[in-house]
């Protein structure tokens, strides 16, 4: 029998919707056509697809089977389609982007002055974050941060070199208070850290001696999620503090940090750009993509 394959692309639209007014308006065509166009596909197949009344749309249960078997070769159909139409089309639209705060110097300046610049179609939205959650739940397109904590369901690609830490503290305070020799020699320390946010532990202060990895519990005295507060007490002299080394290089630089614990800090792997595996990627992302990988 050959079937209408319109026909059984209303009939799974308004499966999904259970409404024939939002069924009819995205497929830009009258609630009466649709009604018709069900009415012969059942006719066509001699039975009963659906239950309707004036207040509710159910399935039968020939609907339910016709439906679980229908639908996904209808999406894997509209994929293949919209996958060779993007492959021609001029990326545009908006491209949104979660980032860590710690990550946003790693795609700022001259790369999103590039991006922007190249495709001028593309509206990119950058938002700062240290929240942990699902970006394709909330909306984006895909994110930035360290690998170690993207979800493992993620496509993650590098965008940065190694990275590594560090524990600074001002020339003024080690005169005075004098410079561990040791990480654990840390808790008898003025320790200034990071936390995202109000009620979330601080950042663990991390380090690997003989190939064994451990942090020391140290128990900030201050604690902040402005990086910019946190660097300027440290140089006042207010303390010690730890986090990525690019961010405290330009002040160990000029002398107004210094780095210390230095053969406790290894590298490890640094920044990805990572989305979502679970559906086909817009020409948008894709031109991301390319570019941070240029």
């Amino acid at each position: 029998m050959t079937v209408d394959k319109n026909a059984l692309e209303v009939f799974v639209l308004v499966a999904q919707t259970r409404n024939f007014r939002i069924a009819a308006e995205r497929l830009g065509v009258t609630r009466s056509a649709i009604s018709q166009t069900l009415r012969r596909l059942e006719e066509q197949l001699n039975i009963s697809l659906m239950h309707r009344t004036t207040r509710s749309i159910n399935l039968t249960e020939a609907g339910k089977q016709l439906y679980d078997e229908v639908a996904p070769a209808i999406e894997q159909l509209n994929c293949a389609v919209t996958d060779i139409a993007e492959q021609i089309a001029e990326p545009r639209g908006q491209l949104r982007l979660a980032v860590s705060s710690i990550a946003e110097r790693i795609i700022g300046g001259k790369l999103l002055a590039d991006f922007i610049s190249a495709y001028p179609h593309i509206e990119l939205e950058i938002t700062i974050t240290d929240d942990e959650f699902d970006i394709v739940e909330q909306g984006y397109d895909a994110g930035v941060r360290l690998g170690e904590v993207i979800a493992q369901d993620m496509i993650a690609i590098p965008v940065s070199t190694l990275q590594r830490q560090v524990v600074v503290a001002s020339p003024g305070y080690i005169t005075q208070y004098g410079a561990p020799q040791h990480p654990n020699e840390l808790i008898n320390h003025r320790c200034i850290g990071w936390r995202k946010s109000p009620g979330i532990a601080p950042y663990r202060w991390e380090f690997a001696e003989q190939g064994r990895d451990f942090d020391v519990n140290v128990s900030p005295q201050l604690t902040t999620n402005d990086m910019g507060v946190m660097i300027r007490t440290v140089c006042a002299g207010g303390g010690v503090s730890f986090g990525m080394a690019e961010t405290f290089q330009p002040f160990i630089d000029r002398g107004e940090l210094v780095s210390l614990l230095d053969d406790w800090l290894p590298t490890f792997p640094g920044f990805y750009l990572y989305f979502s595996g679970r559906k086909h990627l817009a020409p948008k992302v894709r031109a991301f993509i390319d570019h941070v990988r240029m």
